[in-house]
């Protein structure tokens, strides 16, 4: 699992909570040159971290939801990096209301926008990066789900079904680019205390859930889903590509 001489693209980063920082945190610490993006206010997030990492790492403004911000993002590395090893796929929202009313109220902008940004985004961060990682020969593509594209949770509604298509987009990716020698897999984490996961109502109930029932009886970090994501993305797993890699402490084993 060495990353020297390696370069990645690392979108959804929004704090030192999230996945995605801890992704970033043990990929660069294995010698990756990263490039980060940020979305509007995240910024002064973004840039106070990128300085944690070391290797001069990049910073670009993206929108997921925007096809000229991922062409410009892929241009730009194109210019520095001159090819891509990997990319990491953390980008995911859904509407509050969304979340909070009954699944069968969803609205369908706020079902369009869940789907865009959650679940597309992966496929056109894909096809921006494929060119690139050609020029490597090959490259690997991983991105973030969660139990609740299998089964329902409450108040995951909206973002439930877009994890199922985002799994599905790892499945047909995976076939798509395979003979180019790119691999897209997901991580499927347990419940952590992100921004983003405290947005969901009674999500303490479901850690607690998960400390109970789950094998190791306790519940997963960040750093764990991090180490995990990154074997994904290193030659250690060269013959994996397709598949979704629960790290829930075993939760997802369990009958009840």
């Amino acid at each position: 699992m060495d990353f020297a001489g390696k370069h990645g693209l690392v979108v959804g980063v929004a704090n030192k909570r999230s996945i995605v920082w801890a992704i970033a945190q043990a990929t660069a610490l294995r010698g990756a040159r990263l490039a980060l993006t940020y979305q509007g206010r995240f910024e002064e997030h973004v840039n106070d971290l990128s300085q944690e990492l070391g290797h001069s790492p990049l910073v670009l403004p993206c929108d997921v939801a925007s096809d000229a911000d991922i062409d410009t993002v892929f241009a730009k590395l194109d210019q520095e990096f001159g090819g891509l090893d990997f990319v990491v796929h953390g980008a995911a929202f859904a509407r509050k209301e969304e979340l909070s009313e009954p699944f069968s109220n969803t609205s369908r902008e706020g079902f369009r926008l869940a789907m865009d940004i959650s679940a597309y985004s992966l496929i056109a961060l894909a096809r921006g990066a494929a060119p690139l990682m050609e020029k490597r020969g090959g490259g690997s593509i991983v991105t973030l789900s969660y139990l609740g594209s299998e089964r329902v949770f409450p108040n995951y509604n909206v973002m439930g079904v877009a994890k199922a298509a985002l799994e599905a987009n790892v499945r047909y990716l995976a076939a798509d680019l395979g003979p180019k020698n790119i691999r897209v897999n997901a991580v499927s984490a347990g419940p952590i205390k992100t921004i983003s996961a405290m947005g969901i109502g009674g999500f303490s109930n479901i850690l607690g859930v998960y400390r109970d029932r789950a094998p190791l009886r306790r519940n997963v970090d960040t750093i764990e889903v991090g180490e995990a994501a990154t074997f994904l993305l290193s030659s250690a797993a060269r013959g994996i590509t397709g598949e979704v890699l629960m790290v829930d402490a075993g939760f997802h084993v369990t009958g009840m």
